[in-house]
């Protein structure tokens, strides 16, 4: 049985395919009706025109519209003068320049021109764009408008796309209309402004300048009454003609809607950076990782602000002191004092925190003077745990897990007291340090033949120089040259070990413990010989050693897991801790992915919806964002985000992380887009085309990268940061 609202579609279906629009349309005739036939570049002229916006006259060749070559002809006739003048042809589909999508730059429009063969020729070039890479074939209409020779012309965005913020308009201008800047072609010349068209900043700085005062004003105008006209932000191709600066008239060729805009942190987001935490643990984190390391960290760092009154204890209850991003280290800057207040006056006009430390004041002045005394028993105590602690093969289950819930205990306490002694005990600058005493060790298990394999087995003074992993040792430093930062910090630590510390023999040496190589000798996990250090260094080198107790350990309950073993870094504490404790594994643990790899942290950002959105500064006003160009691997960011993967230049066979590096945005790129990691151009401007449709991708992306593909051949591995501009040779470090 056929319903109405049925039948009521079947015959709007059939009344479509029985209308045939006429040859053409002229645009400032076009209808609302119409516009489905006419596409949405020109139903948006048309409607622009309609409210009074400056659009050039046109006529417009309907898709599916009647073969009346005399009617067409004499539309071109009236519009060109017979031939004398000039015309541009340009596609208008209904699948470009709509809320979704922009599609921009991927349809044909033919400029200048002149005479009734060339301009059918247009129109079959136009037509013919329709047919799409994928094999299918867009509706297309066609849009003929008068050819203007612009004095300059540019793009105009009604809001900020790059930095996510309405309260801004973003202006790309160059000499000429603004085909050359769209198309990639050539970089233009970038203004921000407020919403009543006053200049924040140029780039680059020393631009000449290609629009007054007055013009700027002029363009927030026109983007206010557009985004009045259209109920949005628009992306707006302009012109003005006229032989002087300042002279000429403003018109509008194009307006669609922006379809992608940055995600912008919310208000009072909180300020994040690696900070001090990226000596600690400089390399991403898969989940087991983070539950051994961050959360005592944590724990720590909460216990030491709030001892010295630094901060509230109502927010260190509620806030993580640190976290991680992606598998990142990453910690509050501001309540580690890493960042200014964010309102400089009112913070030094508010009495709390005067009457938090004063409070603090007595806690604080007693501990600077027992902390030394605390950190040795603390030390001592750690170097007892640590030797007493069985091979971890002799270990049942339930005991292998008290002793790794020991180890986040104690890591808690360690880093509570590092983080108090390194603020409040006076250090000499030339008191020897734990990497220091660390280097000396290496030389001379080194100089005595020991691989370095085995050098942290003999002397775990070595860890301080390598970050903890679930995956295997991080690499140990070169071999130091004579006058090397290596030698000379092994200098001025003085030979190992110090006169408090006696020198292992050779022998000793070169026959190292078995219950260090040999994790399933009955004999204690670690012995380790410990150097003469300051407190906090001391407190140091025992939070790596604890570390690498844990790592022990875990590779231990890894071995007895079996083929699963492989994913243990995959489960989280209380899930290894329930598997030790003889509880099954979690049945979604084969399903579980490791953090995909991504680039390092920014050195200050913040989140908006899980997105990292890099703080920066401009440098000549301290407010803004700095875009600006250099030859260290630092370009314009146009389109967010991060990713780390594989240089291509588009030809040949595409990595599975391919980073596309190129000359220029040319839009014929736009195929290659779909999966991309990331983009990289050495010229080009953020309101580009082929910029546009990175965005509405979620595409990072980078131009003005200088000499960017002779830097970064096909097949080198490159991070790339859309938001910044950073781009960095390299995998994630």
């Amino acid at each position: 049985m056929t319903t109405l609202d049925e039948r009521h579609d079947g015959d709007a279906r059939e009344t479509e395919r029985a209308y045939r629009p006429a040859a053409t349309v002229p645009l400032g005739q076009l209808t609302p009706e119409q516009g489905r036939f006419a596409g949405s570049k020109a139903a948006n002229l048309a409607r622009a025109a309609r409210a009074g916006l400056p659009v050039l006259p046109g006529f417009v060749i309907p898709e599916g519209a009647s073969e009346d070559t005399a009617g067409l002809r004499h539309a071109w006739q009236d519009l060109s003068d017979s031939g004398a003048l000039p015309l541009v042809v340009r596609s208008s589909s209904p699948q470009e320049d709509t809320q979704q999508s922009s599609l921009a730059g991927q349809f044909a429009s033919v400029l200048d021109v002149l005479g009734w063969p060339d301009f059918r020729t247009a129109v079959r070039t136009v037509r013919d764009s329709a047919h799409r890479p994928d094999g299918s074939v867009a509706p297309m209409a066609v849009l003929v408008q008068p050819m203007l020779r612009a004095r300059v012309g540019g793009v105009l965005f009604g809001a900020d796309p790059v930095e996510g913020r309405a309260d801004r308009m973003l202006v790309s201008a160059v000499r000429g209309g603004p085909d050359r800047l769209v198309s990639g072609e050539q970089a233009g010349t970038n203004y921000w402004l407020n919403r009543r068209g006053r200049l924040l900043r140029t780039e680059p700085p020393t631009a000449e300048a290609l629009l007054t005062p007055s013009e700027l004003r002029q363009l927030a105008r026109l983007a206010r009454r557009a985004r009045q006209v259209f109920g949005g932000p628009q992306d707006i191709e302009f012109g003005f003609t006229g032989g002087e600066v300042g002279g000429g008239r403003l018109w509008l060729f194009q307006s669609r809607p922006i379809t992608a805009m940055a995600v912008r942190p919310a208000r009072g987001a909180r300020l994040l950076g690696p900070g001090p935490v990226a000596e600690t643990l400089p390399d991403q984190l898969q989940p087991l990782e983070e539950d051994l390391w961050i959360t005592p960290m944590a724990r720590g760092l909460t216990a030491a602000l709030d001892i010295a009154g630094s901060a509230p204890r109502r927010l260190l209850r509620t806030v993580p002191v640190v976290t991680t991003v992606g598998g990142w280290a990453a910690a509050d800057l501001r309540l580690l004092g890493a960042a200014p207040p964010r309102h400089r006056w009112p913070a030094l006009l508010n009495p709390a925190p005067g009457a938090r430390r004063l409070g603090a004041a007595w806690r604080v002045g007693r501990l600077t003077a027992a902390l030394p005394g605390l950190a040795a028993d603390l030390v001592a105590d750690v170097d007892r745990g640590l030797a007493q602690v069985p091979a971890p093969a002799e270990l049942p289950g339930p005991d292998l897990a008290a002793q790794i819930r020991w180890t986040r205990a104690t890591l808690a306490s360690l880093h509570a007291q590092e983080a108090l002694a390194g603020a409040l005990l006076h250090v000499p600058p030339t008191s020897r340090t734990a990497a220091g005493a660390a280097l000396t060790a290496l030389t001379e298990t080194r100089a005595l033949g020991i691989p370095d394999e085995q050098a942290a087995a003999v002397a775990p003074t070595v860890l301080a120089l390598t970050a903890p992993s679930l995956r295997g040792r991080g690499h140990l430093p070169q071999k130091p040259t004579p006058g090397s930062a290596l030698t000379q910090e092994k200098v001025r630590n003085g030979p190992f070990p110090s006169p408090n510390n006696p020198s292992p023999s050779p022998t000793s040496l070169k026959n190292p413990s078995p219950t260090l190589t040999s994790p399933s000798h009955p004999s204690p996990a670690f012995t380790p010989r410990t150097p003469s250090l300051p407190p906090r260094e001391s407190l140091r080198l025992r939070i790596r050693w604890v570390q690498e107790l844990q790592v022990r350990l875990v590779r231990e309950a890894a071995r007895r897991l079996g083929p699963d073993g492989d994913r243990v870094e995959l489960l989280r504490w209380p899930e290894l801790a329930a598997v030790l404790d003889g509880g099954p594994l979690p049945a979604d643990l084969p399903a579980r992915v490791p953090q995909p790899e991504s680039p390092p942290l920014p050195d200050a950002f913040r989140l908006a919806d899980g997105a990292v959105v890099a703080e920066r500064t401009d440098t000549s006003t301290g407010t803004g964002t700095s875009t600006s160009t250099d030859s260290k691997g630092r370009g314009n960011g146009v389109s967010g985000g991060r990713a780390v993967g594989t240089v291509w230049d588009g030809t040949g066979p595409r990595p599975s992380d391919a980073v596309l590096v190129v000359r220029t945005l040319d839009p014929a790129l736009a195929p290659h887009l779909p999966g991309l990691a990331a983009l990289v151009a050495q010229t080009g401007s953020p309101l580009s085309h082929l910029a546009v449709l990175a965005r509405e991708f979620g595409v990072p992306a980078v131009v003005g990268a200088a000499d960017a593909v002779r830097r970064y051949p096909p097949g080198s591995r490159i991070a790339v940061d859309g938001a910044t501009g950073d781009v960095r040779t390299g995998d994630a470090r």
